[in-house]
């Protein structure tokens, strides 16, 4: 089952756009990172790619992310997994997006990190004109869910904090193909109207500027 937003981002685009819920993992956090795994779900579709990196993994991330690099192979917790290149991967992705006609991409903290990520990697492979033509925009849900529960104690806002505070329940984070299961129950239980997560909605094209 695809589910719908019931509003437009700009004039420009079309209400009833699909949501899809989008995550990275990454070879560390410097600008320079490369994309590891890219995943992505809307309702029963998803999308799951693993890629070679052109850079070390940082110590850091590879411990939080159980991924790591042998012999030109990259491994999870220590299984080997099917990789294809970036360009590849992103066209995939592209082609994922397309079927769901012009979707809204969701995601945790992506305006600091996970869409500045994407964008260089669009621009490196001249994809940026493409990915605009098959989305209809991002939204943040780190900062809506800091409009929807700022008045119920919430201490920590992090996804797996939010997730185990409102589904009440656990689950393998910094894998990003359960991230984005995750999230997607965790932004249907949150129950946003189309005002309130409108106000964190934005483009490739607008993030520049500064997230409000």
């Amino acid at each position: 089952m695809d589910f719908y937003i019931p509003a437009q981002v700009s004039d420009s685009h079309p209400t009833g756009c699909s949501l899809v819920f989008f995550d990275l993992e990454t070879t560390g956090l410097g600008r320079g990172c490369d994309i590891i795994q890219l995943s992505a779900v809307s309702g029963g579709h998803s999308c799951n790619l693993y890629m070679l990196p052109r850079c070390r993994i940082q110590s850091g991330a590879a411990a939080v992310t159980g991924f790591s690099v042998r012999r030109r192979h990259l491994y999870l917790h220590g299984h080997a997994l099917p990789t294809v290149p970036l360009p590849q991967a992103l066209a995939a992705f592209l082609a994922f997006l397309r079927m769901l006609g012009r979707p809204l991409l969701l995601g945790h903290n992506i305006r600091r990190f996970d869409c500045p990520v994407l964008a260089r990697a669009l621009d490196e492979w001249q994809l940026r004109a493409a990915f605009q033509e098959v989305s209809s925009g991002f939204l943040d849900t780190l900062p809506l869910a800091r409009d929807l529960l700022r008045d119920r104690g919430q201490q920590s806002y992090k996804q797996e904090s939010l997730v185990k505070t409102v589904l009440g329940v656990s689950y393998p984070a910094h894998d990003a193909m359960e991230d984005v299961r995750a999230l997607q129950e965790l932004y249907y239980a949150l129950q946003p109207t189309a005002a309130q997560a409108l106000k964190h909605t934005f483009t490739l094209a607008s993030m520049v500027a500064p997230a409000k």
